[in-house]
């Protein structure tokens, strides 16, 4: 994937969960930052940060239970670490710090 490629699809990607996040209606605040830092503030205080690494192209995600890297692959954006899925293990690890369901599907 050609740079260009990848600044679109991962932008993309990152609009998406603002959206989803603008709909959810959980107590989310969210700011994104230069450079493609997504900044996901829950109201207990913790964070989760999203953001764009162009030089792997990859998406990675900081939590409270630890840190995943996402690459383009068959279509979605999948872990190295065990080939889940970006939108479903955002969910789940917003909603882990939310203490309610969050969706980003």
């Amino acid at each position: 994937m050609t740079e260009s490629e990848y600044n679109q699809l991962a932008g993309e990607t990152l609009a998406r969960i603002e959206r989803a996040l603008d709909e959810c209606g959980a107590d989310i605040d969210y700011d994104l930052g230069a450079g493609g830092v997504l900044e996901l503030t829950f109201e207990n205080g913790s964070k989760i940060i999203v953001n764009k690494q162009g030089a792997a192209q990859e998406i990675w995600i900081a939590a409270k239970s630890g840190g995943f890297h996402y690459g383009w692959k068959d279509g979605a954006w999948r872990s190295a670490r065990d080939g889940g899925e970006l939108f479903a293990d955002l969910g789940r690890l917003a909603s882990e710090q939310a203490g309610e369901t969050v969706s980003f599907a």
